[in-house]
């Protein structure tokens, strides 16, 4: 693979470069003017939704531009869309959604407007999704389903407008089928969310009770009982997402960076070998996991999806995410063991360890590394 950035490529970097130090706000302002910076995005060419297609208003990006786009961005820590609309529910619609669907659903996923969370996996299917539980049930004048069930590590559940969510409508054949997908409102009466406190301290995952909640049909997405087939889609886009590779480049040079302020005797953590070489070795495999993700760029760009290379990206970037953060834990010493408001030691140290129990779950949600490793050997590997 030729790694050199064309002269067309760097000017498009560079254009990257003058939008961000343009548009980007600073301070607090990153948050209190996200519709301001994302208004821009939209403006410069639908830079708001880099991975649509141009037909549904995204950019049209090359897979060298993807590429470089999440590069520069990252390197700003410039704020993120959440993911379960615009990135995971988005491509769905736009491939299986009726054109009325995308008329009621793209706008609001689009600007920010409505919020969404995902509901796939339940107390006994998490890993083993197809063994889902929750029925929907088609109303006699087949106008509407009644659904009942549970879902649970519901990430942001709490602040979702809708849910877009598996649930079984028939037990016969193989378990995946009979798996259809539902939009569901989430200020219907029949459901409720209740809290989960992860162990990194902190309120992102839930739990989803649906009792008798009615789903109109046209709330449908494609085909009844062909849910597993579009949640297969979705998968592949979220598993690539959740490899975090630029999120990444830029974490491994702040923790080296960290490492060259913890003083060991007269050098610094950075310049002993055992810790110089758990660096190099993660930049060895980031390096490589780079490439796989240009590659599945160059796929989807193609007109493909994401395929089995999704599970190599989500496999090792979260792996990668952890290890990144115990080199920070490990830079921060004894100062990483307060909890609470309070610092002490190095302003890096502060969090070190909530963010180390929080990475804990990175190589779960999404499909466990183990599911990863299973789809591997079967689609990559060709094993059975």
């Amino acid at each position: 693979m030729d790694i050199s950035f064309s002269e067309e490529d760097l000017a498009f970097q560079r254009r990257v470069r003058t939008f961000i130090d343009n548009n980007l706000p600073t301070g607090m302002a990153l948050w209190t003017k996200r519709s301001e910076w994302f208004k821009a995005l939209a403006d410069e060419g639908g830079w708001d939704v880099p991975k649509w297609p141009k037909a549904f208003g995204g950019p049209d990006f090359t897979p060298t531009q993807r590429y470089i786009f999440d590069l520069e961005m990252g390197k700003q820590s410039t704020p993120p869309q959440l993911p379960f609309g615009v990135g995971m529910l988005a491509p769905i619609l736009m491939n299986y959604g009726s054109e009325e669907q995308q008329e009621r659903f793209l706008p609001g996923i689009r600007d920010g407007s409505v919020n969404w969370c995902q509901g796939y996996s339940e107390p006994g299917a998490g890993s083993d999704l197809a063994n889902l539980k929750t029925r929907a049930e088609l109303s006699d004048d087949g106008t509407y389903y009644l659904v009942n069930g549970q879902k649970i590590w519901t990430t942001l559940a709490h602040i979702a407008h809708w849910m877009f969510c598996l649930t079984r409508t028939s037990s016969a054949g193989a378990k995946q089928e009979g798996i259809t997908f539902l939009l569901i409102p989430m200020d219907d009466p029949g459901v409720e969310v209740r809290p989960i406190i992860t162990l990194g301290g902190s309120h992102s995952v839930n739990e989803v009770y649906l009792t008798d909640v009615k789903v109109p049909v046209e709330n449908r997405v494609g085909e009844e009982g062909k849910g597993w087939t579009y949640a297969k889609g979705l998968l592949a886009h979220e598993r690539s997402g959740l490899a975090g590779i630029q999120n990444s480049v830029m974490g491994l040079e702040k923790a080296k960076s960290n490492a060259r302020k913890v003083a060991v005797g007269e050098a610094s953590l950075m310049d002993l070998s055992s810790f110089k070489h758990k660096v190099g070795v993660l930049e060895a495999e980031l390096m490589a996991l780079e490439f796989t993700e240009m590659r599945t760029l160059a796929r989807v760009a193609a007109g493909g999806d994401p395929g089995p290379e999704s599970s190599i990206l989500k496999l090792k970037g979260t792996e990668i995410q952890q290890r990144i953060n115990e080199l920070n834990l490990e830079a921060a010493g004894i100062f990483a063991a307060p909890w609470g408001p309070e610092a002490f030691g190095p302003d890096f140290a502060h969090g070190a360890t909530q963010s180390y129990l929080g990475g804990r779950a990175t190589t779960i949600y999404g499909g466990a590394s183990e599911v990863q490793k299973d789809v591997i050997a079967k689609n990559v590997l060709g094993l059975s």
